[in-house]
């Protein structure tokens, strides 16, 4: 019964990162889809607006995950981080890169240098290896005793769900930035992100398709899971958010497409999960079998409380503050160092 708990939270955890995460990623792509540096411009200047205050809290959720990963189900840890070493190696270079780059390109002085962290902080935002993992994982082809193999994380199904993890991190940040625009008054920038959010969600859902088609010849056990009982309810919620964000995004965008947004992913994040019970490691790997010692996971289970009892309301406090502006830069009036009226709206070129 605390096995199942612990999962519950890990799969929750998953969810919570790739919404908060997978935002920032979105922001990250589409600073490397922005074009050149008259051309991309204005979008970097809302990216870097707009990330600023919350970036690094979203990682909060890659600790929970490792942690409970660690702690609650080692043998899930060991297998999986032995037999995907290299593309999590890869996201983790590429984790560090993206936040070197983001947190040193605003302060850097010279436009080499705020091009080369820009470039860092772009092309690590494009977070195919971690989805090619999780595919690895659903496609069976991970086992306890697996040895490293790139025939493990290549896959069919794990392209497909490299792709789908790109597109739907696109979209996210696109809707985000959508809602940021109008926040900081950028109507040109509204329209601009508005109309990127709806083309990555027609890819987003072009790609959910023919991940169908290639889960079904390869990964049996998740397709009969995402057709029946709770894969499948997940999994009509995510088409219904997704429909509803479209719907939103079309009329005047506001809090209500975030919502849809993070309600098309976070279903279809979930309807992953049902979809492999009981396994957490499908066809070889229980959550019964992986689980540690009975009293770890009864600390773990109270660890975990007391950290989201924290945590949480931090996160959303921090959240509220952002999306209220009180969060943004004083400008270089404000504090004494200049008169430049437009110091709030200063560009970084990347």
């Amino acid at each position: 019964m605390t096995a199942d708990l612990i999962a519950v939270v890990l799969l929750l955890a998953v969810t919570a990162y790739a919404c908060a995460g997978g935002t920032d990623y979105g922001a990250g792509f589409w600073d490397l889809m922005a074009g050149g540096t008259e051309r991309g411009r204005r979008p970097r200047w809302l990216i870097d607006h707009a990330m600023a205050p919350v970036w690094e809290v979203n990682n909060v959720w890659l600790v929970f995950v490792l942690v409970i990963m660690w702690t609650g189900f080692p043998v899930l840890f060991q297998t999986v981080f032995s037999a995907m070493w290299l593309p999590l190696a890869l996201a983790a270079v590429g984790m560090v890169l993206r936040g070197a780059g983001f947190a040193l390109r605003k302060p850097s002085r010279r436009l080499a240098g705020r091009r080369l962290y820009g470039a860092a902080f772009a092309s690590a935002s494009v977070v195919t290896f971690l989805g090619a993992a999780v595919g690895g994982v659903a496609s069976e082809r991970v086992a306890p005793g697996t040895d490293a193999s790139a025939d493990v994380w290549t896959s069919p199904t794990s392209l497909a769900f490299g792709f789908v993890a790109v597109a739907t991190t696109a979209f996210l940040g696109a809707v985000f930035l959508t809602g940021d625009a109008r926040r900081f008054d950028a109507p040109e920038l509204v329209g601009y992100f508005r109309q990127r959010a709806l083309g990555s969600l027609a890819v987003l859902t072009v790609l959910a398709v023919v991940t169908g088609f290639v889960t079904h010849e390869d990964s049996p056990h998740v397709w009969h899971g995402l057709t029946h009982g709770l894969g499948l309810l997940f999994a009509i919620l995510a088409g219904t958010a997704a429909l509803a964000a479209v719907w939103l995004l079309l009329r005047t965008p506001g809090p209500w497409a975030r919502v849809a947004a993070v309600g098309v992913v976070a279903s279809a994040v979930v309807a992953w999960g049902m979809a492999q019970r009981p396994y957490l490691l499908p066809t070889s790997l229980t959550v019964d079998e992986a689980a540690g010692a009975p009293s770890t996971l009864t600390w773990l289970a109270v660890v975990t409380l007391v950290a989201l009892l924290v945590v949480v309301p931090a996160v959303v406090f921090l959240y509220w503050l952002d999306t209220h502006g009180e969060l943004e830069e004083l400008t270089d009036s404000e504090l004494g160092g200049g008169s430049d009226p437009d110091g709030d709206r200063a560009v970084f070129d990347s």
